[in-house]
């Protein structure tokens, strides 16, 4: 499955939709069952019991087994294979270092999963391109009606759902959109942003969530608060946000066209120029390379590549992928010079305009 995986973007990236600055929408719901001890405090025996029950459930739901589900146990899954997972935004570092007891649950086009026994019994989350929560938030409070159907979750008429870290604790929303904002970081103003964030109680986090860096100007923004307010008052506040972030971008490349062109021009060709004739790539480099080739391709100045081409190289020149595809467990030195050699071919027909 990993490897049918491996051959295609993943497919919330493969379709381009608004500006090319809201890249995606993500909402996951934190749930745990009744009467069952949260998973750091059940023993192997008990999370193995519940893994089971839960599994068999979830791919037996309508909103799930129409969609062809695939099942990864995290104790017999290769460490290889857990990175490919982890690049796909399909599980997080914590699930990854889980073993008996502890599965992904994913539909085959990748939109909808559930990870078991992670930090909660259930983490349900539904992801979709663009600026989509609505959308999103409707498919996966789908899949958890369904399951509420057949389990009691751990639930307080004062508090609202029950999760291992309080900061869950309430409706159990967590709901992000992955942004490109390389205008902002260009013209130094993208910290001034992060702090406005962060006083409205908006979390900022880099591409591959909690813990991670921005690399390539890729920014997860999500709320913070999920106790006291309704599902649906989250989801607003979260779009109202992310759309007069998305306002400050796109003024922020205006700015850069009208009043820093050759700069920008300048940026954009040395992230094309390293890209094409380099040699030796590391993933962390190739990321932030891309993100301004990534900029150029949306305003224009690049020709012969696309936003989707782009989100394609991101992905495949991963760590995880490029061992999976090439078969075999490499160097830090031999995937570097591998991702130079696929990030060159699939940029041989890529110009710059005027």
């Amino acid at each position: 499955m990993i490897d049918e995986m491996v051959r295609k973007p993943g497919p919330w990236l493969s379709t381009q939709k608004d500006t090319g600055i809201i890249i995606s929408s993500r909402v996951r719901l934190a749930r745990n069952i009744a009467g069952f001890r949260f998973p750091g405090w059940a023993d192997e025996q008990e999370a193995i019991c519940l893994c089971e029950d839960l599994r068999n459930a979830l791919v037996a739901l309508p909103a799930i087994a129409d969609s062809d589900p695939i099942c990864f146990d995290m104790n017999s899954l290769p460490p290889v294979d857990k990175d490919i997972l982890k690049e796909r935004h399909l599980i997080s570092n914590e699930l990854a270092l889980k073993g008996a007891g502890s599965a992904l649950i994913v539909a085959r086009d990748e939109h909808v999963g559930a990870m078991i026994n992670e930090e909660d019994h259930l983490r349900l989350q539904a992801i979709s391109p663009g600026l989509n929560l609505k959308a999103v938030w409707e498919k996966i409070n789908n899949v958890d009606t369904q399951l509420e159907n057949r389990f009691e979750y751990a639930f307080s008429s004062r508090l609202g759902y029950l999760t291992a870290c309080p900061t869950n604790v309430g409706t159990g929303l967590r709901a992000s959109v992955m942004m490109h904002l390389s205008g902002l970081r260009l013209l130094n103003e993208i910290d001034a942003v992060i702090r406005g964030l962060d006083k409205m109680g908006f979390a900022v986090r880099g591409l591959l969530g909690e813990g991670s860096e921005a690399n390539g100007n890729m920014f997860q923004i999500s709320n913070q608060g999920t106790l006291g307010e309704t599902e649906m008052q989250i989801l607003d506040n979260l779009v109202e946000i992310v759309e007069e972030v998305a306002g400050h971008e796109q003024n922020a490349r205006e700015r850069l066209m009208c009043d820093q062109r050759t700069y920008l021009h300048d940026q954009v060709a040395r992230a094309l120029g390293v890209l094409m004739f380099a040699r030796m790539l590391s993933s962390t480099e190739a990321i932030d390379l891309l993100s301004g080739l990534r900029l150029g391709v949306e305003l224009a100045i690049i020709r012969g590549l696309s936003v989707m081409d782009i989100n394609e190289i991101m992905l495949l020149t991963q760590p995880g992928h490029l061992q999976k595809m090439s078969a075999k467990i490499l160097s830090i030195r031999e995937r570097d010079e591998i991702r130079s050699k696929i990030v060159a071919e699939k940029l041989k027909n890529v110009h710059m305009c005027d």
